[in-house]
């Protein structure tokens, strides 16, 4: 069965590992037949700043971030590839979840009083392709995976997008020989599979 699946290049730069993650993702995804859609962070202009205190007198979205949201509409699977930097997402990824994920288009912020939103975006599933120099055991026993619980739930979750499954590729700074290698084999196989 094919899926509608959308990749999201999340690292601001032009020329990068996660770039070369994302195509590979692609490439088997599109070759398994699925219908595949793909957004680089660095070729996306828009204002990272939200800019106000509250939702009621949000910016209205640029039409790169119209795209992103229309993309995460239109999928069944959003792959997003990132690094992690200082223990979180950059700064530019940050701003295009920050501005684009609002009221009425993510949650539905219309509950009673002590309620939890309800989330909009339910029917889709994830995958995060999280590169790091953070070793994984690392991440876990210092610093309790807080990336992947905010990534996890406090967004994805929280507007519907679930289950959300892992990769983490550490030591991507300064990769052992045949590493990279690797890395695209293994992510090429998740595009295959579109999980």
């Amino acid at each position: 069965m094919t899926k509608r699946i959308f990749i999201l290049n999340g690292h601001p730069a032009d020329t990068s590992l996660n770039k070369a993650l994302a195509q590979a993702y692609a490439v088997a995804a599109k070759a398994a037949g699925n219908h595949v859609r793909t957004q680089n962070l660095s070729e996306m202009d828009f204002d990272i700043d939200y800019g106000f205190g509250g939702f009621a007198n949000h910016k209205p979205l640029e039409p790169a971030l119209e795209t992103m949201m229309q993309n995460i509409e239109w999928c069944e699977h959003l792959v997003l590839v990132t690094p992690m930097w200082w223990g979180g997402i950059p700064a530019k990824l940050k701003g295009a979840i920050d501005r684009s994920f609002l009221p009425g288009r993510t949650f539905d912020s219309r509950v009673p009083p002590g309620k939890m939103p309800l989330p909009i975006l339910s029917g889709r599933s994830a995958r995060v392709i999280l590169t790091s120099d953070t070793p994984r055991w690392f991440l876990s026993l210092m610093y309790r995976s807080a990336i992947i619980h905010q990534l996890r739930k406090q967004v994805l979750k929280f507007v519907g997008i679930t289950p959300t499954r892992f990769t983490f590729l550490s030591g991507a700074s300064h990769p052992k020989t045949g590493q990279v290698d690797r890395w695209l084999t293994q992510v090429g196989a998740l595009g295959t599979s579109a999980t």
